[in-house]
């Protein structure tokens, strides 16, 4: 048969959400629960439904697809939950408390009281090996195959399922990793292992540590469920290809995924990320604020002037994970959030959420707690008859008794509680916008919100309204726009190495060669998936001689045969830390640390959606609804898939999806584009 649909599939803590697009462009998209025991199970009845969608049955639609890109939050999961393997760490002799000492900082360093975080391995699993590379890849001291064999013994012994293996500089030498990873895999042949060699080969010994660490601990799970995935889309009858996106935005095939689990801790928003920047390729517009709301979270990123930041600073669950990640703010704040007053009697609303399951009281699944979508159906924005489109009705009144009870507690009455949740969640995303922009000097005044996610059109204009932003779009596909980014994204490849060393000393030619052999490093292991046109990235770590962290330098556009290349290096170097940090110290030293080559596989992405034909002028309502816009007001409800280009519509409004609901509040002005998509132009607040 031939190849017709391309499938993304995203993962989230409530909702599954997957979209087929087909070789003409037209999209469809649907949403299952999800089933955190098994992710593998809504998968499968999500793409039952989506096949029903396209009129086919789950055997047709299986066959007809060329391709599945999927997120999954199996790692993050793991690690927010502690329900990682029970790990084991082997080590250089002397260096087994690298991982709970840390960089020797606190993340508050004036707290006092502070705990510091557990390790992922305890002391008695962390061992030390006799051997010895030294800084520069010689071999002061040889693999101690006596004390290798006793440890390795003591770690079978005690019980655990994986290994991490960080010897000191294995990055400039590797040979001690290998031979231990043959030993490993003869004593513990069902364990996971994990190589810092191949996770991370770079400088800091911490960063090393703590990342191989972290891809042991989430390894075998994630390795369980995608071997689970792959089964079962195999007895489905599907034979296509299947790839999981990666926390930096690039996809990779399931055997990479598996192996670096530790890179797909962002899996499921990178793919939101990746949708953002195909949607401000197609509104034109080059600065974005992604605002990505769903049941337990919101993911707040930026770009700006077109690119998307990537950075090596990231962690989760207080865990150091030091892989390349896209640059983003998750904040516990989601349609499931739950609203409380604590001992002091002070309002509060998440990080703790209901989940999928019970879900919000007013899914009827005996959840008791108000939550953000409980006050939603109270101040009408939800319909309680038409959530979803009708396919699963609100518990108005389970809705109502949850409320009640934080109301008491708070001494109001119902309706300004509600108020309150509502109001709360909406300072709280606009302190994660805050921080994404202007903690870093970016002024969001002169950007666009972009809201997806099942949530965030409820919340979106107001969260802008308080960033005094002044745009806010909606796609159509606004809801399951994570899903739709991964069939615009690339397969990506990285390969870092160490290269310390003052620039004053370094030049051109020593360094293109080095670029030179991780270029082709990078494009031998990619051209193994994947035979289409690359990309080759190349930049360069950079810091002055006594600073701790380094500035990533992109090399485009550099020649590093040309005489001045070196010159221009360090003066984009100085330019790069005065962007970031306001300033710049042209006459201190400045040293290379880490040299980074990315090869990019470009894969064609998907037809843009087709257009819908022009309708124009003021459309009519589906029905009206009472809904609190500071007091009770029938407002207009319009169905999003009857607006054409051209329709506009005044606030207060809401207009309904089957998988999302946009709220517009007083002045605000709605007008659809080419697309089909929502642009809504908000009135400023008085005084802003």
């Amino acid at each position: 048969m031939t190849k017709l649909f391309r499938v993304g599939i995203d993962v989230g803590g409530t909702f599954t959400d997957l979209v087929a697009i087909d070789e003409s462009g037209v999209t469809t998209f649907t949403k299952s629960p999800s089933t955190p025991e098994d992710q593998s199970i809504g998968v499968l009845n999500g793409l039952g439904d989506l096949a029903a969608r396209v009129g086919l049955d789950l055997a047709g639609f299986l066959a007809a697809i060329e391709r599945i890109v999927h997120g999954t939050t199996v790692a993050t999961n793991a690690l927010l939950e502690g329900k990682g393997a029970k790990v084991g760490l082997l080590t250089t002799q002397g260096h087994r408390d690298v991982l709970e000492m840390r960089e020797g900082l606190k993340p508050e360093r004036y707290n006092l009281l502070l705990p510091p975080p557990d390790p992922l391995v305890p002391r008695q699993l962390r061992r030390g090996v006799k051997e010895r590379i030294a800084f520069d890849g010689s071999v002061p001291v040889p693999l101690d195959k006596d004390s290798l064999d006793a440890e390795i013994a003591r770690l079978k012994q005690e019980g655990v399922t994986s290994v991490a293996v960080c010897y000191l500089h294995s990055y400039r030498n590797a040979a001690h990793e290998r031979e231990t990873a043959l030993a490993l895999a003869e004593a513990l042949p069902d364990a996971f292992i994990s190589l810092s060699s191949e996770v991370l080969p770079q400088i800091k010994e911490y960063e090393r540590v703590s990342t191989t660490v972290v891809n042991a601990y989430v390894g075998p799970a994630v390795r369980k469920y995608l071997q689970s995935l792959e089964t079962r889309l195999e007895q489905a009858g599907f034979a296509g290809s299947l790839f999981i996106i990666l926390s930096h935005g690039g996809m990779a095939p399931l055997q990479e995924a598996a192996r670096l689990a530790a890179a797909t801790v962002l899996s499921g928003p990178a793919g939101g990320i990746a949708g953002s920047r195909r949607v401000a390729e197609l509104i034109e517009t080059r600065n974005l604020v992604p605002f990505d709301m769903g049941g337990t979270s919101t993911d707040i990123s930026l770009i700006e002037d077109g690119d998307i930041a990537l950075s090596a600073e990231r962690g989760l669950a207080g865990q150091r994970i030091a892989l390349r990640s896209l640059d983003i703010a998750s904040i516990g704040a989601g349609g499931g959030s739950i609203a409380y007053a604590d001992a002091g009697g002070t309002f509060h609303v998440g990080p703790r959420s209901a989940g999928s399951v019970p879900g919000p009281a007013c899914y009827g699944n005996g959840g008791e707690e108000p939550t953000v979508t409980d006050a939603n159906v109270l101040l009408g924005y939800l319909g309680a008859e038409t959530f979803m489109g009708g396919r699963r009705k609100l518990d108005t009144t389970a809705a109502e008794a949850a409320v009640d009870r934080l109301a008491a507690r708070l001494g109001i009455d119902r309706m300004h509680c509600a108020a309150g949740i509502y109001r709360l969640i909406n300072l709280k995303m606009a302190d994660g916008i805050r921080l994404m922009t202007l903690r870093r000097g970016v002024d969001p005044r002169g950007y666009t919100l972009l809201s997806f996610g099942g949530a965030a059109g409820l919340h979106a204009v107001e969260v802008a309204r308080e960033m005094e932003m002044r745009r806010v779009v909606v796609p159509t596909v606004a809801s399951v726009l994570s899903a739709w980014g991964m069939l615009a994204s690339d397969l990506r490849y990285e390969v870092t190495r160490s290269h310390l060393g003052d620039m004053a000393q370094l030049d051109g030619k020593t360094l293109r060669a080095a670029f030179e052999a991780l270029a082709r490093e990078a494009s031998e292991h990619l051209t193994a998936w994947f035979n289409g046109p690359l990309r080759i990235e190349r930049s360069a770590e950079m810091r002055y001689g006594e600073q701790i962290f380094e500035v990533d330098v992109p090399l485009d556009g550099l020649d590093l045969d040309d005489e001045g290349a070196m010159t221009e290096l360090v003066e984009r170097f100085h330019r790069r830390h005065e962007e970031l940090y306001t300033y710049c110290s042209p006459g201190q030293e400045v040293v290379l640390v880490n040299a980074r080559v990315a090869v990019v596989g470009l894969v064609e992405p998907p037809r843009d959606e087709p257009r819908v034909a022009a309708a124009g002028g003021a459309p009519e309502p589906a029905r009206m609804r009472r809904a609190f816009f500071g007091e009770w007001r029938e407002v207009p409800v319009f169905r999003f898939e009857t607006l054409g280009p051209g329709n506009e519509v005044e606030g207060p409004a809401i207009v309904e999806a089957e998988t999302t609901t946009v709220v517009l509040n007083d002045g605000d002005r709605l007008s659809v584009n080419g697309l089909g998509w929502l642009d809504i132009a908000l009135k400023p607040r008085p005084g802003a």
